[in-house]
């Protein structure tokens, strides 16, 4: 009876031990974020409430900005007449990614908002809204390499994020800081290209081809596990995209659907955009 007992406590431990392994790996977020780079990964978050076209997937592209230095550029700092697409912007600039720096006038030029570095400025003119993402400030040491300000939080203006960062893009707001999901419910659906910053201060370039509307695609964001605290969007429909080319990796992706402009997943090449939103390495010594 002795053993008998042994046996079937020790077959009882191991079951609880089991059953106790599998909670804790369930509990845990899985890691599938594929390194493609020293501070760069890439995740694939497929929606949990699809979209009623394409494959619901959404490229998160993450980078650190210790290691990855953000730039804005576009043809009014080039006097170019004509925009290009992400892929030929990353190839003239030594971008490893890049995508739309945001929505423009009908100019073709003029980014709506501010728009601005040390080296130029694109758009002077702040409008109404919400969201400022900042990079490159001009004390590394006391202030974040990047960050999404919420313009009407308690504390925040416009003029000390002009002060402290030497570049600074402006951008209809997506997700308040932090984590506050800022569209309602709406009919309209876009494929999207996004900006966000995940509560390690890192740079998220996010992309949908499928589209969703941007109440439902925060939704899944903030439920992806990926961190983000704050968002913006940039473009929507057959001209938002991200180009990446790091490792191994090249990938050219482009949007289609836009409700009451193009109602279908027919696009097959990158649209020229005027401004762009690019990263490539930071050289050793501004580490």
């Amino acid at each position: 009876m002795r053993a008998r007992f042994h046996r079937e406590g020790r077959g009882i431990f191991l079951v609880v031990l089991c059953l106790a392994l599998s909670s804790l790996l369930l509990a845990r977020p899985s890691s599938d974020w594929k390194a493609l780079a020293p501070g760069m990964d890439l995740k694939y978050v497929t929606a949990k409430k699809p979209s009623p076209v394409g494959d619901s997937r959404i490229v998160i592209l993450r980078m650190d900005p210790n290691l990855w230095q953000l730039e804005a550029a576009g043809i009014s700092q080039t006097g170019e007449s004509s925009g290009l697409t992400a892929r030929d912007w990353s190839q003239r600039n030594k971008f490893s990614a890049a995508i739309n720096a945001g929505m423009f006038a009908t100019d073709y030029k003029t980014h709506l908002g501010y728009m601005g570095s040390s080296t130029h400025v694109n758009n002077n003119h702040q409008n109404a809204y919400q969201s400022i993402a900042a990079f490159e400030p001009k004390d590394s040491q006391s202030l974040p390499r990047f960050r999404i300000f919420d313009l009407d939080a308690p504390g925040i203006h416009f003029q000390d994020i002009q002060k402290n960062y030497t570049s600074a893009l402006q951008n209809l707001r997506l997700v308040k800081r932090a984590g506050l999901n800022q569209w309602s419910q709406q009919d309209r659906k876009w494929s999207e290209a996004a900006l966000g910053e995940d509560d390690a201060g890192r740079i998220l370039f996010i992309y949908s081809r499928s589209p969703f509307s941007m109440h439902d695609l925060n939704n899944e964001l903030l439920a992806a596990g990926i961190g983000l605290v704050a968002a913006q969007h940039l473009e929507g429909g057959p001209e938002a995209q991200l180009y990446l080319h790091a490792g191994d990796v090249e990938m050219e992706l482009y949007g289609s659907y836009e409700t009451s402009f193009k109602e279908n997943d027919s696009n097959s090449s990158a649209w020229p955009v005027p401004n762009i939103l690019g990263v490539r390495p930071r050289t050793p010594a501004a580490h």
